[in-house]
């Protein structure tokens, strides 16, 4: 099976209660990703999403810009791995 590309990022500030998983999921429509976000106990929203390259970088940053004014700052780590989502969702 081929690897793709993943990337796990933590958005902090007010990212809660501000549709940012929504968002982000009518982003994923736009690229050809599969993953999830979730909110997290401690405030923070945790997005994972793999594909190419390309396409996991631009909707990470598709993601930051569309909800720039409620993030603060961005965690995230990548790594080439076997698959494991199918589609995009909201956990």
């Amino acid at each position: 099976m081929t690897e793709v590309h993943h990337v796990t990022a933590f958005f902090n500030g007010r990212v809660q209660g501000v549709g940012f998983r929504y968002q982000a999921l009518q982003v994923a429509k736009e690229f050809d990703v599969s993953g999830f976000v979730k909110n997290l106990p401690d405030g923070r929203v945790q997005l994972d999403v793999e594909g190419s390259v390309d396409e996991v970088r631009n909707f990470v940053i598709a993601v930051h810009e569309r909800m720039t004014g409620f993030v603060r700052k961005v965690e995230q780590s990548e790594a080439k791995r076997e698959p494991q989502f199918r589609g995009f969702s909201i956990q």
